[in-house]
């Protein structure tokens, strides 16, 4: 419809607008030192500024205080300035991204606020009838931009409100004549957007587009949204489709939303529980947005673009890939970005300020690949540890011979097994968990130099327990079955 450039290279709409490196910390947040140097390295990578969520990481006051993570300390106010200030020093902008409607799990798990919820079985979303809501999250708001007085830009979240509609207030509300779940998500939006322009009217707001997606044009424009609230577009899939998202922006600039952010991802969008980056992926989802970028209209104004790196998919979902394993992802990303593919150019780039990359592996770093970036031993480890976690070796040793032929469920109820038998099957078990574990303390040890100590135990209980767990279990069947039997291993 559009005649869809193949070729996007040439152009510079997207080459040219800011970078922002989205640091999403309600998951793994950093410890400050290498918070601190990820922030160097983002800049020396071609970075412009960082889209910064805090989650339950930011040092909130009075009422809010409860917000605050149980599992580590937030960072303190004072580290929040020492993290602008390493950013400004650097030429890098600072926009904080605080969630509004959807995805307020950190704030409506607590008890004190479960009656704020739209309905009480789901933790994320708020009930928009409820003054209390709305003065909370503009205290939210209030507070987090109070801490970052040189940002000029703030993301309200509002992603992914798909319980709205569903609470008894809103159900009630809707039954009027006229009211729909589109003018119901748009007055809150609304409202938010006033209240933290009262207190900051020169702000300029961002918001994620998907529940303006499903709107027409006259939704959108009649709402008195235009000229409040900024959309990112948001596409995480390395084959996007082109022709469908040059169409939204266009339906986003009749509306009169003119000018228009983009959101690509560098991790974190592939499964919930990956731990390994696949760079590919990520680099085709920048070159798909290069395509957009390409097609456009005159007179969409492109304002930036966040590479987003989710830590988590939301605040109760295990934590995905690790910072460290991202970076060759982020590299590459914005080096593609910065010279419309991923020429020679970029390459040598990525080469000189992250060490020897190899893009193409589209599963893993190269065991042949080194690196000279901070994490990069723990990125490294990680790549390995994963491998032996998901080796068929491991996955499937309840199929191993001798487990299937002499030590069945059967075996375990009747509590018998052949001693030889079971000798063999410890000897083949221990061989693979001895070397598991040896490489496990590797990580650990690493890990904990970057990160805070319940990230590093957390991370073990999600993605190597599970593994390791099947394995252990028979081993003490086992040895429980040769102790009824009269024999030790």
């Amino acid at each position: 419809m559009y005649g869809l450039n193949e070729t996007p290279a040439m152009d510079l709409s997207l080459r040219n607008a800011k970078k922002f490196v989205h640091l999403d910390l309600k998951g793994a947040p950093p410890r400050i030192s290498y918070l601190i140097e990820l922030i160097q390295l983002f800049a020396d990578l071609g970075a412009n500024g960082i889209l910064i969520e805090y989650e339950d990481m930011f040092p909130y006051e009075g009422e809010l205080k409860v917000l605050q993570s149980k599992a580590q300390p937030p960072y303190s106010r004072e580290e929040v300035i020492f993290i602008q200030r390493a950013a400004n020093s650097r030429g890098l902008e600072i926009i904080p991204l605080v969630q509004t409607f959807g995805h307020l799990e950190f704030v409506l798990k607590h008890e004190i606020f479960r009656k704020l919820r739209e309905v009480d079985y789901c933790l994320g979303t708020l009930n928009p009838h409820c003054n209390r809501g709305v003065r909370l999250v503009q205290e939210m708001l209030r507070q987090v931009m109070q801490l970052h007085p040189k940002s000029t830009s703030l993301h309200i979240g509002a992603d992914e409100v798909y319980i709205l509609g569903l609470g008894e207030d809103s159900k009630h509300w809707l039954s009027t004549p006229g009211h729909s779940v589109h003018q119901l998500f748009l007055s809150h939006v609304i409202k938010v957007a006033k209240g933290i322009q009262e207190s900051f009217p020169s702000l300029k707001l961002i918001m994620w587009d998907d529940m303006l997606r499903s709107m027409t044009p006259e939704t959108i424009k009649e709402s008195g949204l235009v000229g409040l609230v900024q959309p990112m577009l948001w596409d995480y899939c390395p084959t996007l489709d082109v022709e469908n998202t040059v169409m939204l922006m266009e339906k986003y600039k009749s509306a009169g939303m003119s000018q228009q952010w983009v959101a690509s991802s560098f991790k974190g969008s592939t499964a919930v529980y990956t731990c390994v980056t696949n760079t590919q992926r990520h680099v085709d989802n920048h070159l798909q947005w290069l395509k957009v970028a390409s097609n456009l209209s005159a007179g969409i104004e492109i304002q930036g673009i966040a590479l987003t790196g989710w830590q988590r998919y939301d605040h109760l979902s295990v934590l995905c890939e690790l910072m460290p394993v991202g970076l060759p992802s982020l590299a590459s990303c914005l080096q593609t970005l910065l010279h419309g593919s991923f020429t020679e150019e970029a390459q040598k780039k990525v080469t000189e300020t992250l060490g020897t990359v190899e893009v193409g592996d589209t599963e893993r770093l190269s065991s042949r690949t080194s690196f000279s970036f901070v994490g990069a031993k723990l990125a490294e480890l990680i790549v390995k540890l994963t491998s032996m976690l998901e080796s068929a070796e491991l996955r499937h040793f309840q199929n191993n011979m001798f487990v299937r032929g002499w030590f069945t469920p059967y075996h375990r109820q009747k509590r018998i097994i052949s001693p030889l038998i079971a000798q063999q099957i410890t000897t083949q078990a221990k061989m693979i968990l001895d070397d598991v574990e040896c490489n496990v303390q590797e990580v650990r040890q690493e890990m904990c130099l970057l990160y805070p100590d319940s990230t590093v135990q957390e991370w073990m209980d999600q993605h190597v327990t599970p593994a390791l767990e099947p394995l252990q279990n028979l081993l003490r069947d086992m040895e429980a079955v040769l102790n009824d039997m009269g024999l030790c291993t």
